[in-house]
């Protein structure tokens, strides 16, 4: 307890009231003190950790995070980390159980901060064709998860029959826009339109 107590309580500080940390006596299979509980645990509890050596790979000490779950439906990220004494036995487990309920609330308010609730209305964008180009490339590069730097050539053909289909190239100066669109040269556009309409070549997409 004198040689774990501050780093526990230093790390219940920090991470706190959002944090579960306990102490476990290995020896005795019983816990040692607890900084936030969260589910009624005090000192002198039994731990229940089951058996050291039965966890692998051999002589790792820290173990995760790994996910659990509490009664309430509340999920925890867990960290276990053994801890040696200087004749290298083992004197004690530290567990630190943190709470992503804070985490998973921002992370739904930031998701929902301003999305779009009803579909685009497409009569206020029929006539902006470069707006239209735009909105082709940047939803087949999320399709697809790659950035458009790293398209392939079949992921270009594919967006290029895309913009064929919205009659883009219908459009005088189609071709520059598209090209930075898609950021790539003018004569590669053009090859790249030729040979979605050779006669025979199937739309990759």
């Amino acid at each position: 307890m004198r040689t774990w107590s501050p780093v526990c309580l230093a790390v219940a500080k920090l991470l706190g009231p959002y944090a579960e940390v306990v102490l476990h006596d290995p020896r005795t299979d019983s816990v040692l003190a607890v900084w936030n509980p969260v589910n009624g645990r005090r000192a002198g509890d039994p731990s229940m950790l089951g058996e050291l050596d039965a966890l692998a790979p051999a002589g790792q000490e820290v173990f995760g995070p790994y996910e659990k779950l509490l009664a309430d439906g509340r999920r925890l990220s867990s960290v276990s980390a053994v801890l040696r004494g200087d004749d290298g036995e083992v004197s004690a487990v530290l567990c630190v159980n943190l709470d992503r309920t804070p985490l998973e609330r921002a992370a739904a308010l930031l998701g929902s901060f301003g999305a779009p609730l009803v579909e685009r209305p497409e009569p206020l964008f029929e006539q902006d064709w470069a707006e239209r180009v735009r909105h082709i490339v940047g939803a087949y590069v999320r399709e697809c998860g790659r950035p458009v730097e790293r398209l392939t050539r079949q992921d270009r053909l594919a967006v290029l029959g895309r913009l064929d289909e919205a009659k883009v190239f219908g459009v005088r100066r189609a071709v520059p826009v598209v090209a930075e669109a898609l950021r790539v040269s003018r004569s590669t556009v053009y090859d790249l339109l030729a040979q979605h309409r050779a006669p025979g070549t199937k739309d990759p997409a």
